[in-house]
């Protein structure tokens, strides 16, 4: 292969980038990175033998420029392309600028990436081509009054969906006949921002749906074969969130059929390397090849691809560039066979207290766990954006049993540390450990009918404060600093003569300051702590706990509800739904903003009038910014 494809453009970031540069490497191929400015020192750009600079920050004037991207190869001589998952992946025009370049374009034909682009013509294209479809509305005709009378007819609830759309963007689901005008433009908003293209298909939204998807491979010499299936099921907003390869309650007879009609959909489309083609099954019956449902193929390798490699062995990355080179599939469908369980969890910089808003900031402490696969593109003393996708890392376990890997996969969300930006992973923790998700009861709404569970109110435990107690006083000690405490003769600690000495350390978190009580001889500390200047970061099954010097409390302190409505996270405002003197009621929509790709709604915490309004739509704000005033009625 090495002949073919001496030197490889990888025209993507991030951790997917950081995996293709290791397979690449392995098969001593040159490897080539593009960045941004933003992405200036990135893990991937210094794992790579040559990098280029291709832009400012923004994806729009950097890794989403063809002529940027085609410009590298140029002056690197690089003889493949691989686009990764996102930006420029599944760009049909991109795919053929490349091979008209001369370049080895390491993905699906143009034509293929063309036929499954478009939500609509593709489900006509896979019935005709006898894969089964789920019911809904594919017609040209867009007007708002004719999508509202299809989807009355398709009955509620129903799923509006973005016809160039992907990855949960451009997607809402309507309850109610009333509520479907405004749900249809804030999908058709966000659509035409993501894809450039607002319009949208309607499908009956099943109940109980679980999300099975299955992997494909096709070469050029007419050869196709499926790596069986994986449910994506567990997600929230319609991000997937846990993965999991094989599907649990997939009998044989369902496998061959779901399975089979994906190698299919392949044919039909004339494709060629590695996609995904993702299914819908109504769960309320187990599943049941009569049940399920074709939805969308996806032109590109997936994100949870590394599933499918641990449970057969196979190295994804290394079939496509294989299959780029002309070669034949490495293996005939008979040679494949599923080993053991496989779940990866997606560890994203965002903060579940709050509502999942995203984190962005400096990985000041950053350590993932142990003996197991980690598929990331950052490292400690890296920053996390507001210009790119959330996730930091992908935590990948294998095990013989799927109950073990559900255990090895919650221990595993429970090792990580990182500071300050905020992530969820105790909330993966939790999901992993449940005993509904242990027991395969799964559906696409599993997160959000347990998220009082998985999202339980911030307490701090006794475990936790004995651990930071204990940090602040060795700080105290390897600092030579005399506690007075540690003395039974300065202290009124009710010490006794021949009993074991205790000492009583105060510590803070957040406005709350407590007295621990320690043991001064035996004290252990149980939990993984860090100190960061005067703070004292404790770490709890994925919790990041931040514990500070004892402070007396700041007079005159602001309260909640004072009716100043500040930028939750990094963004840009995208609709203003208030006007200056403006009476509002409680939960009333407010400002919309975009970051990391996704929409925020700020609401009204009160009935009251609106006092004020700094900002317009186009606006980018920093964490913070006060955007209105909201007065309470008199």
């Amino acid at each position: 292969m090495a002949a073919l494809m001496d030197s490889l453009l990888i025209a993507n970031r991030g951790e997917i980038a950081c995996r293709i540069i290791r397979t690449a490497r392995a098969l001593g191929v040159r490897t080539i990175a593009v960045y941004s400015e933003a992405d200036r020192g990135a893990l991937h750009a210094r794992l790579a033998d040559v990098a280029v600079l291709i832009g400012p920050a923004a994806a729009a004037d950097s890794y989403l420029r063809p002529e940027k991207i085609l410009a590298a190869a140029a002056q690197t001589n690089a003889r493949a392309i691989h686009p990764g998952y996102g930006f420029l992946s599944e760009n049909p025009a991109f795919a053929d600028a490349v091979k008209a370049a001369g370049i080895l374009w390491v993905g699906p034909p143009a034509s293929s990436i063309r036929a499954m682009g478009l939500k609509d013509a593709a489900k006509k294209l896979m019935a005709e081509a006898g894969v089964p479809v789920t019911p809904g509305y594919l017609g040209e005709d867009q007007d708002a009054g004719r999508l509202q009378r299809e989807a009355v007819a398709i009955g509620f609830p129903v799923l509006i969906k973005a016809v160039a759309g992907g990855g949960g963007k451009g997607m809402r689901k309507v309850e109610r006949a009333a509520d479907f005008a405004a749900a249809l433009t804030s999908c058709r908003r966000e659509a035409a921002a993501s894809f450039g293209d607002d319009r949208v298909l309607l499908e009956k939204y099943v109940t109980r749906p679980r999300h099975i998807e299955v992997q494909v491979f096709a070469d050029s010499h007419g050869n196709a074969v499926h790596l069986f299936e994986r449910d994506c099921s567990l997600q929230r907003r319609h991000q997937k969130v846990i993965e999991e390869a094989p599907a649990p309650g997939m009998d044989a007879a369902t496998r061959d059929a779901v399975c089979g009609a994906a190698v299919k959909a392949a044919l039909a489309v004339g494709y060629e390397g590695a996609g995904t083609v993702e299914f819908i099954a109504d769960a309320s019956a187990g599943l049941r090849a009569d049940r399920i449902w074709f939805m969308e193929m996806n032109t590109r390798l997936q994100v949870e691809h590394p599933v499918t490699e641990a449970i057969t062995g196979i190295d994804l990355v290394e079939w496509q560039l294989r299959v780029a080179c002309g070669e034949q599939l490495p293996k005939r469908q008979d040679q494949l066979t599923i080993s053991g369980h496989a779940m990866e969890a997606r560890l994203y910089a965002e903060n579940p207290a709050s509502g999942f808003l995203p984190s962005t900031g400096p990985l000041t402490h950053f350590r993932l766990p142990a003996g197991i696969r980690i598929d990331t593109g950052v490292e400690q003393g890296a920053a996390v954006t507001p210009f790119y996708d959330p996730m930091i890392a992908k935590l990948i376990v294998h095990a013989p049993t799927r109950q073990a890997a559900a255990a090895k996969l919650s221990a595993a969300c429970a090792e990580v540390e990182v500071w300050p930006v905020k992530t969820n992973a105790a909330f993966l923790a939790r999901a992993a450990a449940h005993p509904d998700f242990i027991a395969g009861t799964l559906d696409t709404g599993f997160i959000e009918a347990r998220l009082e569970q998985l999202v339980p109110a911030a307490s701090v435990s006794g475990e936790a404060l004995s651990a930071a107690a204990q940090s602040r006083l060795d700080a105290y000690r390897e600092a030579g600093s005399p506690w007075s405490s540690a003395s039974p003769w300065s202290s009124a600690n009710g010490v006794r003569l021949n009993a074991d000495p205790r000492l009583e350390v105060e510590v803070q978190q957040g406005e709350q300051r407590q007295l621990v009580a320690l043991n001064a001889v035996a004290a252990t500390r149980t939990l993984a702590t860090v100190r960061l200047d005067t703070q004292t970061i404790v770490f709890e099954r994925g919790e990041a706990i931040a514990f500070t010097e004892p402070q007396t409390a700041a007079a005159g302190s602001s309260a909640m509800s004072d009716g100043a409505i500040r930028a939750p996270m990094p963004g840009r405002i995208i609709a203003v739904q208030v006007t200056d003197g403006a009476t509002v009621v409680k939960g009333q929509p407010l400002v919309t903003m975009e970051a990391m790709k996704m929409e925020h709604t700020l609401t009204a915490p009160f009935d009251g009038k609106v006092a004020s309004h700094s900002h317009a739509v186009g606006d980018q704000v920093s964490e913070g910014t006060l955007l209105l005033q909201i007065s309470r009625e008199k």
